[in-house]
């Protein structure tokens, strides 16, 4: 018997609860093979003998930073939409979309300059959603779409 998807937009409110985050703006990009998360002064630390990343994400309209911290999975090579690649911090974090909650992995990158704090792209997205890039907020409620926007 085939699974059936949930359908997301090609923009929906996402929540990061293992950083805090309950509703931040997130861009679904089926053309980004990982995921990305605003960061910006990131620094590595040890805690428990394992590598930590700490780094600041700004919320949004009233530009409040909240500090985060994660275990740090990896260093990588990032290929960036413009065609640079660019060495990134690796964490793996839980991510809400809908009704579903799941870990992904997300690059960490100075997303200032981009409308979305969050892109979550193709690898985080198999197996879990189906995409309609021509709609919007498809599992997000009134409420968390106004409570993104304070």
């Amino acid at each position: 018997m085939a699974r059936t998807y949930p359908t997301i937009g090609w923009r929906e409110v996402a929540g990061l609860p293992d950083l805090g985050i309950d509703c931040i703006a997130a861009k679904i990009d089926t053309g980004a093979r990982t995921s990305s998360l605003h960061a910006v002064d990131m620094d590595l630390f040890e805690r428990g003998g394992e590598k930590w990343a700490r780094f600041f994400i700004d919320l949004g309209n009233d530009h409040r930073s909240l500090v985060c911290e994660a275990p740090r999975v990896a260093h990588r090579t990032i290929t960036s939409s413009n065609g640079q690649a660019e060495e990134r911090l690796i964490i793996k974090t839980a991510i809400r979309l809908g009704a579903e909650i799941f870990r992904a992995e997300f690059s960490l990158a100075d997303r200032s300059d981009m409308l979305f704090p969050v892109l979550v792209g193709r690898t985080a997205l198999r197996k879990r959603f189906l995409v309609d890039s021509g709609r919007s907020y498809l599992q997000s409620t009134d409420e968390q779409r106004q409570r993104m926007l304070k």
